[in-house]
This record gives C-alpha cells, sequence and structure tokens, in this order.
C-alpha cells in the first residue's frame, strides 16, 4: 500500500496519456512472439540458423528478420564459425543474457496459470545447489518476494514531446 492506503493505484497526475518507460522500450525489442522463442532457443544453447530453422519451425525469412533485428538491438551477437563459404552463429550477448530472468519468470507463470494439458512443462534444475527451480523476483534491497500490490511507481515523468500532444 502507499501512504494513502490506495492498492497498486498511480498517484493522481503520475498517469500521463504515454508514459514512456522501461516496459515499453523492451515490449519494442523483444516483443512479437518469434523474437522471444529466438531467444528462448539462444538460452538452451542453439547458436546456428538451421537448428533454429529446425526447432521452431520459423520461416527462413522470418527468421533472418528476427535474427537481424536481435543483432542491431545488441542482444545477440552474429559471429563466423566457417570461412569458404562463411557459417554464422549467434550468440547472447550481455544484454541478451540479462533478459534470463524476464524469460523464466514468463516460463514460471505459464506453468502456473496456462499449463499444458499433457502435463508439466519444463523443469529447471540449479546446477550449483542440484534441486529444480524457477524464477522469483524479489526485492534488491531486502530480498523479500514482490508483490505488485506493494511496490509505488515513481518518477515516470512524460517526456517533453509528449506534453506538447498531450495539451
Amino acid at each position: 500500500m502507499n501512504p494513502r492506503g490506495d492498492e497498486n493505484r498511480l498517484r493522481a497526475g503520475n498517469h500521463p496519456a504515454r508514459r514512456p518507460d522501461g516496459i515499453e522500450r523492451a515490449a519494442s525489442l523483444i516483443g512479437d512472439r518469434w523474437t522471444m522463442l529466438v531467444l528462448r532457443e539462444a538460452f538452451y544453447g542453439v547458436r546456428r540458423y538451421g537448428e533454429m530453422v529446425r526447432n521452431l519451425g520459423i520461416a527462413r525469412n522470418v527468421l533472418a528478420a528476427r535474427l537481424k533485428a536481435l543483432v542491431a538491438n545488441g542482444l545477440l551477437e552474429r559471429r563466423r564459425y566457417r570461412t569458404d563459404p562463411d557459417w554464422y552463429e549467434y550468440v547472447l550477448t550481455d544484454a541478451g543474457r540479462d533478459l534470463y530472468g524476464a524469460i523464466v519468470a514468463l516460463l514460471h507463470w505459464a506453468d502456473v496459470h496456462a499449463p499444458e494439458a499433457g502435463g508439466p512443462g519444463l523443469r529447471l534444475r540449479h546446477r550449483p545447489c542440484g534441486h529444480q527451480t524457477h524464477a522469483q523476483v524479489v526485492c534488491a534491497a531486502c530480498g523479500e518476494e514482490l508483490d505488485p500490490r506493494q511496490v509505488d511507481v515513481e518518477g515516470a515523468e512524460p517526456r517533453a514531446d509528449d506534453q506538447d500532444q498531450a495539451g
């Protein structure tokens, strides 16, 4: 709850018609199904174009476009692994690897709220401790699990060009 006792509500005046933020920027980079699935394959260790085509059942032109965008946006790096002819693989960058928490959080959400009819989906095992695990979003300061009803949104100021359009 915020100081006024409202649960999960933005303060008045903090809700412009369009509030550009990290969610909007991230969605513009990774917000379609094929891009998410290409990233998933990269997290599973798939690096080569042909393997991605086979694993995803994706049209080659669609995969080429998604890979090009992921490279341009700094989430994948295109590396040559063979010459004559040149063949390339796609490797996660630091920025791409930083999406891992979000990807496994979506996996956990789907397991809980949209489970497969055939039984349990994928399971993640944490190699250092050997236990099965799932994503959990916690406060970076205290380590407590984040509940949206206990988090206030602050500092979301509209851009000057957004204010001009709204007024």
